[in-house]
């Protein structure tokens, strides 16, 4: 906790500087919304051209989630050659599989302060670092320690960018594109593990951890070319550079004034509130977005998905099926619906993917659960593989669709932005928490009963199915600050 108080007061270089304050005209703020998000997003939907510097921008900070997924995916393919190379036992080689998530709660904590800090742009150079120096570690690793000082600067990185992607994306996209483009942050984590799984069959264990250098570079690059987020532009008081980062963002003909009026009437109102400290997120104006935004993360991770993943060969195997073969089609088949999640969040709208998600995956833990239960109890064997694969399958697929990547684009929308970086941090730390407690639990949970497993985790994802009915708030097509104004109606 101590961690946690400590890294509120690095955060707050950010709200001081603009001394003076206009008293915001409350009355008209409230009819801005409307006018504001449209009036010169309507004029960019008509070209699509206008807009190649928010694709270019999207393009630079996902090439930090495809990192994120490289990060992930490496242990699996490398386990048994880095034993055999390096001599390590099983117990040396699980510390330096679940020391990454260690490393990205830490990453998770302060990836908030440092973003508020030092700008978006800023905080993914710093990830971009920490995963460039952990890959080089691990390449010139000659024991455990340092191979387990590489995988911590790895998921260190990782922490940062599962904050800091979504944000960045949600502050720069106009709102009809908002969705979509958070979206492909998700679509490119479950890419990087998909790669990282299949070149991994090829290529060496140390080779394998210089492709990880490739997305790096290209952030560290592409970030030169890019503008930083307006809204934090704004937010630290720049006021040229906050027009200049909108005009280019939307096209050197758009009319901006709409949607920047109503960004800085937005900051004004917020700069007239205090910093933010982690006890503040208990207020009753933040209390909702807080709730929502942990909430999600909770039931994201605690559906089960780290333990499927972490047990999906021995799942597949034990059903009689091909893991490798299976493991593969797994990882395609997350890609390919994580896709369609993408294409549909705009459309669709954030809560029905969601309930669709959380239903399918009540519906394959019972799958998954009941074929383990014939499976202990004799019955209907030659039933067994099918329900074990569907059940499994089904998950993945329910999962890619909603519960995977939509949580991450309602913390990116909901949060006021004097609280997003404590606010998130603490999201996002529930995020690994989670990750790490379930993927830990996992194979403890089935030496004790295998069906009762599935069965905990199929009544974990019915609760979520009745937390985003009477919780989450539909934040499709609305503006950021419109999104504000109905949580706290």
């Amino acid at each position: 906790m101590a961690d946690m108080n400590t890294k509120r007061d690095v955060e707050q270089g950010e709200d001081s500087t603009q001394e003076e304050i206009r008293q915001p005209l409350m009355q008209g703020q409230k009819n801005l919304p409307d006018a504001g998000g449209s009036g010169s997003e309507d004029q960019t939907d008509k070209s699509s051209k206008d807009l190649w510097m928010v694709y270019l921008s999207t393009f630079v900070a996902v090439c930090g989630s495809f990192e994120f997924g490289s990060c992930a995916g490496y242990s699996s393919p490398t386990q048994t050659a880095i034993r055999e190379d390096l001599d390590l036992s099983l117990g040396e080689y699980s510390v330096f599989g679940s020391i990454l998530t260690f490393g990205a709660m830490i990453g998770a904590i302060t990836s908030g302060p440092i973003a508020d800090f030092i700008g978006r742009k800023g905080a993914m150079r710093v990830s971009s670092a920490f995963c460039a120096a952990g890959w080089l570690a691990i390449y010139f690793a000659e024991g455990a320690l340092v191979l387990d000082i590489g995988r911590l600067a790895t998921g260190y990185g990782m922490g940062v960018f599962s904050y800091v992607v979504p944000v960045f994306i949600a502050e720069i996209a106009p709102k009809n594109l908002r969705g979509a483009l958070t979206t492909i942050n998700q679509l490119m984590i479950c890419t990087g593990v998909s790669v990282a799984f299949i070149i991994g069959t090829v290529l060496t264990w140390r080779v394998l951890a210089l492709t990880g250098l490739v997305p790096c570079a290209v952030v560290l690059f592409g970030l030169f070319l890019i503008p930083e987020s307006p809204r934090w532009l704004a937010k630290t008081g720049r006021e040229k550079e906050f027009e200049a980062a909108l005009q280019r963002l939307r096209g050197k003909d758009a009319d901006i004034s709409l949607e920047a009026a109503e960004i800085q009437d937005y900051i004004e109102t917020l700069q007239q509130l205090p910093k933010a400290k982690i006890l503040d997120l208990f207020q009753r104006r933040y209390l909702p977005s807080v709730i929502i935004g942990v909430g999600l993360m909770f039931f994201q991770q605690f559906g089960g998905i780290n333990g499927i993943c972490f047990y999906v060969s021995n799942i597949f195997e034990s059903a009689g099926f091909s893991s490798s073969v299976g493991t593969i089609t797994y990882a395609i088949l997350q890609v390919i619906v994580t896709a369609m999640g993408a294409a549909l969040i705009d459309r669709a709208g954030r809560k029905p993917l969601l309930l669709v998600s959380a239903s399918g995956l009540v519906l394959s833990c019972a799958l998954a659960g009941l074929s383990f239960y014939f499976k202990s109890h004799e019955l209907a064997l030659k039933a067994v593989p099918a329900l074990a694969v569907t059940g499994i399958l089904l998950y993945i697929g329910s999962f890619s669709v909603g519960m995977g990547a939509v949580p991450w684009v309602i913390m990116s929308e909901i949060f006021p932005i004097n609280i997003k970086g404590v606010a998130g941090s603490l999201a996002t730390l529930m995020n690994w928490f989670g990750a790490w407690a379930i993927s830990y639990t996992f194979n403890y949970l089935m030496s004790w009963s295998s069906y009762g497993t599935f069965i905990i985790y199929g009544v974990i994802n019915a609760l979520a199915i009745v937390f985003v009915i009477k919780v989450v708030p539909e934040t499709k097509g609305r503006t950021l600050e419109q999104i504000q104004a109905s949580i706290n109606a």
